[in-house]
């Protein structure tokens, strides 16, 4: 059964920083064989794909987070992360990582969310 353990959520101020990290165990294949993603989603709205990072090298970015947000991956570790600078209240999101073996924003495989709130 595929398992993930998200951490680093939580509240800071405008401007400040947060890091994301999403450990994962139990999946059919050798971590490095899946790309990997961070979704968000903010009440009242859709689920949106923040950042993407292809098992065989490229990277995905929305917009809204180039330049402030960088995805990264330890595959000794299963682990992903999304670092989060320059955070703005519009960032205020329920966090989700991903994986799956296609390339892009992926959802064969789903982590159950973590908080992150910015204030003003």
């Amino acid at each position: 059964q595929v398992h993930f353990v998200e951490s680093g959520g939580g509240s800071v101020r405008t401007g400040g920083s947060l890091t994301l990290s999403c450990a994962a165990s139990g999946l059919p294949n050798t971590y490095n064989f899946y790309s990997l993603a961070w979704f968000r989603q903010s009440p009242g709205k859709g689920r949106e794909c923040v950042a993407n990072l292809n098992r065989g090298g490229g990277s995905y970015y929305k917009d809204a987070v180039k330049g402030r947000f960088a995805i990264s991956r330890d595959n000794a570790k299963n682990t992903v992360y999304l670092q989060m600078d320059n955070l703005k209240p519009e960032d205020t999101a329920t966090y989700y990582c991903a994986a799956g073996p296609g390339n892009g924003c992926i959802t064969d495989y789903l982590g159950q969310g973590i908080e992150v709130t910015v204030v003003s």
